[in-house]
């Protein structure tokens, strides 16, 4: 699929759901993680702080992957909120690139950006979040659900 018509898509996916306009990340987007990727996401959102998901994640090695589950597993990470909602859906477009989201038609989609109910100082509240489009069979699962300690202790 062109990424143009994926990026219609996509921006008339985040028009449906006006209003919206926070990420939850776990990742290397993390600013823990101080990487180019974290610079980037810093210029359009700002923090609100940590928060986490109900989830699992996995060492993939050179990423983390996250899988959403019903039990009470948690993945724990940062809740971002847009600085300008004129630019969200440039910016969440360009963070999409970024995880793997928008693949040309011979690529495999790597995440899948969705709506996810996150839990922010014993809140509940939406927010858009990637989540790991494969198979996590026999890779390692980081049971403390923070990347950031997880790495550490590698």
């Amino acid at each position: 699929m062109d990424n143009r018509l994926l990026f219609n898509l996509d921006y008339l996916y985040v028009m449906k759901n006006p209003g919206i306009y926070l990420l939850f990340v776990y990742g290397s987007l993390r600013s823990g993680f101080q990487s180019p990727a974290y610079e980037y996401i810093s210029r359009f959102f700002k923090l609100i702080g940590e928060a986490k998901v109900k989830g699992k994640l996995f060492d993939m090695g050179d990423y983390p992957a996250a899988v959403p589950c019903t039990d009470d597993h948690f993945i724990l990470g940062e809740l971002y909120d847009i600085q300008d909602q004129s630019d969200f859906s440039w910016a969440i477009g360009q963070l999409d690139d970024y995880e793997g989201v928008n693949v040309e038609s011979d690529e495999v989609q790597l995440y899948k950006r969705e709506l996810s109910e996150i839990i922010i100082d014993d809140k509940k509240i939406n927010a858009w979040m990637y989540w790991y489009n494969g198979d996590v069979s026999g890779k390692p699962e980081i049971v403390s659900g923070d990347v950031i300690a997880y790495m550490k202790n590698k």
